[in-house]
């Protein structure tokens, strides 16, 4: 089958499509034709050897985590009406326990061989990419707007937010009743952002955007949503109020975001931080997917999926979540 694989460590350029020998269905798996692939800024930092002390991961490797396709085959002990279903799946292999991957592998690829436990059916009608696009950041959406604790009539700033998750996080604060203030880069992202439900926007390549935004909430934000991470995130932390919450879940080149816990206390802000959020175990993970099927069925949210690819430029995608380019969910389609 056609594969991109990570020959090894380094920039896009070592994303490489060729063939490599067919996924079997072992015992509890099926083996799903696979229509399209999410591409997450984490593979980008995992192509570069971030993450090695976390990740079970080493070139040469098949990397990607998510996947929507047609189930080919199953393997012992997995009923046979999964055949012909279209489903989303977790690729790789994931705490149970915690939810975290542990191996972020074998999505962007043809065929997958996945557990039939983990299985979640796309709902009919819905297009399949459409779903793909929360398969992550619908969990992730989910968990950090119940982190937030939203409340209608206030200010919530989200920090870059056209991207997977942000977008996602815009369009449930907007649901919730808050007046958004959407923190993105260049005109293309805010356009987007005041699609997706923001009522103001601010461009953080601006060296004032920070006093601007707290100026537009009329003195700080309530709730600052950090999807930047590394020195926006840093930033963005000015713009929150005080007394107000800040959640940070971005990791802008692989650096969180540090704020000045003495600051934090001084000015009465709750700060929680991605490693903060509750676990998710597989089986709610799952369920927060479905609950965010069911929010996209309803039209209450709409993931943006950007661009999508041939596997063959797999590394044109990955540079463009690296130049911050990408706009929304990027798919590599099969």
């Amino acid at each position: 089958m056609r594969a991109v694989v990570v020959e090894k460590f380094g920039g896009p350029e070592v994303l490489v499509a060729r063939e490599v020998p067919d996924p079997v269905a072992g015992p509890g798996q099926v083996l799903v034709d696979v229509a399209a692939a999410n591409v997450m800024f984490l593979d980008t930092l995992v192509r570069q050897g971030w993450g090695t002390d976390f990740f079970d991961v080493a070139p040469p490797y098949v990397p990607g985590s998510g996947i929507v396709g047609r189930v080919a085959a199953v393997g012992a002990g997995v009923a046979a009406s999964w055949v012909g279903a279209t489903v989303l799946s977790d690729t790789g292999t994931s705490d149970p326990e915690t939810g975290l991957t542990q191996a972020p592998v074998d999505g962007y690829a043809a065929k997958a061989a996945v557990g039939a436990d983990g299985l979640i059916r796309v709902p009919e009608g819905m297009d399949p990419q459409t779903a793909l696009a929360v398969l992550h950041d619908g969990p992730t959406a989910l968990l950090l707007a119940e982190a937030a604790r939203i409340e209608r009539g206030t200010w919530v700033l989200v920090a870059a937010a056209t991207g997977g998750a942000g977008s996602l996080v815009v369009q449930l604060a907007r649901a919730a009743g808050a007046r958004v203030l959407g923190a993105a880069r260049g005109a293309a992202k805010l356009a987007l952002a005041r699609e997706l439900g923001a009522e103001e926007t601010v461009d953080y390549s601006e060296p004032d955007w920070v006093a601007k935004a707290v100026a537009l909430t009329g003195g700080g934000a309530a709730v600052v949503l950090d999807g930047a991470g590394g020195a926006l995130g840093t930033a963005a932390f000015g713009a929150v109020a005080d007394g107000g919450r800040f959640v940070s879940y971005g990791t802008s080149g692989g650096e969180f975001t540090e704020v000045p816990e003495g600051e934090a206390e001084r000015r009465g802000v709750s700060v929680t931080g991605l490693l903060d959020l509750p676990p998710q175990p597989s089986a709610e993970k799952r369920a927060a997917t479905v609950r965010a099927l069911d929010l996209v069925a309803e039209g209450t949210i709409r993931p943006h999926v950007g661009a999508t690819f041939p596997l063959e430029r797999a590394a044109e995608a990955h540079a463009g979540l690296e130049e911050r380019t990408t706009l929304g969910r990027s798919l590599l389609v099969v």
